[in-house]
């Protein structure tokens, strides 16, 4: 749902990058807090039981939003668009995607398959469930009634059922930036034919909807002193930035459309062959022009990656200058690079603009063309506003 830079790799799957935001270690632990004591007395064992089951539980919980995310993340690639990663943050989890959606099929597809996900944990969830205690007690099982011995099997499916049609009601709420603001967005865009407007409609719905949440959370927090209401009203700050800031997108998109990455490019990028020895590297280009990286592209002009001065110098001083440039680059070499004939629009959240102060523009190829910095971006904007360069 919300954007965030950086996280903490936690592993691969279907060939996606699964990470956490630091934030999200302090939630995990937070709600293994206040679940243990609930879950002990619930299931009146000992305590290393209890806690194993809350622990398991919380664990199943975030995979139920990994779940959700590779929704996303497996409609975007089938639609072709590059998912970069797929990130767990401190109020639920996000997909990176390369590029929003370029058509409203494509954005409603896209934004119906992670509540579709979530539907399909919560079936599981009651099927197994039915199979332990019969469709009969199923009520009685999710309601944790007393006539009915709860094990810790029982207990942590029953606690993941309500949470996850928790989570799938809230993600369908029509407010942007949530899954069902986004429908919201793909309808309105396929009935009017502007991108623009749907984005504008839902985002002021998901403004209206954060200040609803905010409300709430601040009576909660004032009236009950519930550490709930400081939940919510946290969660409302992020939804409403995040619906602002796609108006402030939307509006910006619509200046700059039609410009493209090559554009505005240097096309003529100082880049080091990968076969380089370091150590030449070292003295030819990083000492040679001041620069903090370079792109790295083989013979055929190639970019593989990026690499840094810190780990060339590190390299040399560790006695491994005679090492080639390809076994220095930076992780993640995707993260670099855009298509030369997109939209400028589709740089501006860039991690590599961000880290680097710069994108590598690479063509169909993936041969490197241009490099693409913040201050041509800066340029480009102050054009499109009207404003002459400082």
């Amino acid at each position: 749902m919300f954007r965030r830079s950086g996280s903490i790799k936690l592993f691969d799957l279907f060939g996606f990058r699964i990470g956490a935001d630091a934030s999200w270690f302090l939630v995990l632990f937070v709600y293994i807090y206040l679940l243990s004591r609930p879950f002990r007395l619930t299931l009146h064992s000992s305590d290393g039981v209890a806690y194993l089951t809350t622990v398991v539980s919380v664990l199943l919980l975030f995979a139920s939003l990994i779940a959700h995310e590779l929704g996303h993340a497996v409609v975007a690639r089938r639609q072709g668009i590059e998912v970069k990663q797929i990130d767990l943050v401190l109020f639920g989890g996000l997909t990176k995607m390369a590029r929003d959606a370029a058509t409203p099929g494509e954005d409603f597809k896209i934004s119906v398959a992670g509540p579709l996900a979530t539907l399909a944990v919560i079936l599981v969830c009651l099927g197994v469930d039915v199979a332990i205690v019969g469709a009969h007690r199923l009520t009685h099982a999710i309601l944790l009634d007393p006539d009915i011995q709860i094990t810790p099997v029982l207990l942590c499916l029953s606690w993941l059922v309500p949470m996850n049609v928790l989570l799938l009601a809230f993600n369908l709420v029509p407010a942007f930036p949530l899954d069902g603001g986004r429908i919201a967005r793909s309808i309105v865009w396929q009935i009017t034919g502007d991108k623009r407007r749907g984005t504008q409609v839902s985002a002021r719905m998901g403004q209206g909807f954060a200040l609803i949440v905010g409300a709430a959370g601040l009576w909660l927090l004032l009236s009950l002193g519930s550490f709930a209401g400081l939940w919510l009203a946290a969660l409302a700050y992020i939804l409403y930035q995040a619906a602002r800031g796609a108006i402030v997108q939307s509006a910006l998109s619509e200046r700059i459309e039609g410009v493209r990455v090559l554009d505005i490019m240097d096309t003529h990028p100082v880049a080091i062959p990968a076969a380089t020895p370091v150590s030449l590297a070292l003295e030819e280009y990083f000492l040679r022009y001041r620069w903090a990286w370079f792109p790295v592209v083989d013979e055929d002009g190639r970019l593989e990656g990026i690499a840094r001065q810190e780990r060339a110098q590190a390299s040399v001083d560790g006695g491994d200058g005679w090492l080639t440039m390809n076994s220095l680059l930076e992780p993640d070499a995707a993260s670099w690079r855009v298509q030369q004939d997109r939209p400028i629009s589709e740089v501006l959240g860039s991690e590599s603009l961000g880290q680097l102060g710069a994108v590598m523009a690479v063509d169909a190829d993936g041969i490197l063309r241009g490099v693409v910095t913040i201050e041509q971006i800066r340029r480009a904007l102050r054009s499109a506003f009207g404003t002459s360069p400082a």
